[in-house]
C-alpha cells in the first residue's frame, strides 16, 4: 500500500504506553492495600459498593488508546498520490560541510563554521533548479539529508550543524566524499557535483585517490577552503578555553589548501578560498553551470494524502467516552 509516516521519529513516544500500564497496575495495588488498612472488610465493602472495577478498566483503556492515537496522528500516516506535472532542469549537488572543532577557530569572523553557514545559505539561493543533499563530517561523515529540491529543509539542518552532531573528531575528507557519493544515482555519469567546505586541517592520504575514482563516475568536486595559513587557536565550547595538546601547548588550526586544490583538480572542479562569501558563491555557481543539466523529478512535487485527522477523531471519541463513563456501577432500571 506504500504507506509511510512523515515523522516516524515521533512514534518513539508510544513507549510511554507500557509505562502507563505499569502505573495502572500499581494504582490497583495501592487501592487494594488502602482498603485493607481501613479495617472492617464489611465496612469497606459497603463504602465501595457502587464502585465498578470494569468501568475503571474501561476508562483506563479509553485513555491509553486515545494517547496512542494522538501519537500516531502526530507522526502523520501518509499515502503517496500522483506526481504533479512539474519538472525542473538542474544538477545534483551534495554539500559536504566540515563541522569539526577546528571549524570554531576565529581567524575568519565570527568563526569558520558560521562563515560556512553563510556560504551555504547564499549558494542554495543560486541553485533553485538543482537538487541539494547535505553531508556533515568530522572524524566520521553522515548523510544528513538526501537529494531534494526542498531547500528549506536543508537550511534547518545547516542551522543546527555543529561539532556536537558528529562526536568523532578529526577531519576525514575521504569519509565525507564516500558519504556524498552515496547520495547520487550510481547509474548516471554526469550532472553530479560535491561542494566540499572544510579547513582541510588533517591530511587524509585516501582523499585524492578516491577523488580520482569519483571523477570516473562523473562527479565534480568543488572545494572551498576556510581559514588562514597563519591559523588560529580552537575554542573548546564545553570549557570556553583554547584547546591544548598533551604538552599543554595551545593547538593552532591552519588551512590546508594543497589537498583541497588537488581534490578539485582531479575532478575538473575548482578550488575557492573563502574570503568573500559573494565572490565564492559566484565562482562555484559558474563552475556548476558548466555541468550539463538533466530533467529532475523529485518527491517534493509528490502529493501525499495524510490520515492524521482520522486518528485525532478516534482519540477525541475515546476521550469523550472516558469522560462520560462513570466509575460507579450503573443502576438497574
Amino acid at each position: 500500500m506504500n504507506f509511510r509516516f512523515q515523522h516516524i521519529e515521533y512514534l518513539i513516544a508510544l513507549a510511554t504506553i507500557p509505562l502507563i500500564v505499569v502505573l495502572y497496575f500499581q494504582l490497583l495495588y495501592w487501592k487494594k492495600n488502602t482498603a485493607k488498612k481501613i479495617g472492617d472488610p464489611k465496612l469497606v465493602q459497603a463504602l465501595i459498593a457502587n464502585y465498578s472495577p470494569i468501568n475503571f478498566l474501561l476508562k483506563f483503556m479509553f485513555f491509553a488508546l486515545a494517547l496512542g492515537a494522538v501519537i500516531v496522528a502526530s507522526a502523520n500516516l501518509q499515502k503517496p498520490g500522483a506526481m504533479d506535472d512539474v519538472q525542473r532542469k538542474g544538477v545534483d549537488v551534495v554539500i559536504a560541510m566540515d563541522v569539526s572543532k577546528s571549524m570554531l577557530a576565529e581567524d575568519i569572523k565570527p568563526n569558520r563554521l558560521e562563515r560556512a553557514r553563510q556560504l551555504v545559505y547564499k549558494l542554495m539561493d543560486q541553485l533553485p533548479n538543482d537538487r541539494v543533499g547535505l553531508v556533515l563530517f568530522a572524524g566520521r561523515a553522515y548523510l544528513q539529508m538526501p537529494l531534494t529540491t526542498d531547500h528549506g529543509a536543508a537550511r534547518m539542518y545547516i542551522q543546527q550543524a555543529g561539532p556536537e552532531v558528529v562526536p568523532t573528531q578529526g577531519t576525514i575528507i575521504s569519509e565525507a566524499l564516500r558519504a556524498s557519493n552515496s547520495a547520487f544515482n550510481s547509474k548516471e555519469r554526469k550532472f553530479k557535483s560535491i561542494v566540499l567546505i572544510t579547513d582541510g586541517e588533517d591530511h587524509d592520504p585516501q582523499a585524492v585517490p578516491l577523488a580520482k575514482q569519483l571523477a570516473e563516475d562523473g562527479v565534480m568536486i568543488n572545494s572551498v577552503g576556510i581559514g588562514s595559513a597563519e591559523g588560529a587557536p580552537i575554542m573548546e565550547p564545553t570549557t570556553n578555553e583554547y584547546k591544548k595538546d598533551e604538552n599543554g601547548t595551545t593547538v593552532v588550526s591552519r588551512l590546508n589548501e594543497t589537498e583541497l586544490q588537488q581534490l578539485a583538480g582531479a575532478t575538473k572542479g575548482i578550488y575557492v578560498k573563502l574570503n568573500e562569501v559573494d565572490a565564492a558563491v559566484d565562482a562555484i555557481t559558474k563552475q556548476l553551470n558548466t555541468i550539463e543539466t538533466s530533467t529532475l523529478d523529485d518527491n517534493a512535487f509528490r502529493d501525499y494524502r495524510s490520515y492524521f485527522q482520522w486518528f485525532l477523531a478516534f482519540a477525541f471519541v475515546l476521550l469523550i467516552a472516558e469522560f462520560l463513563l462513570p466509575e460507579r456501577k450503573f443502576k438497574a432500571a
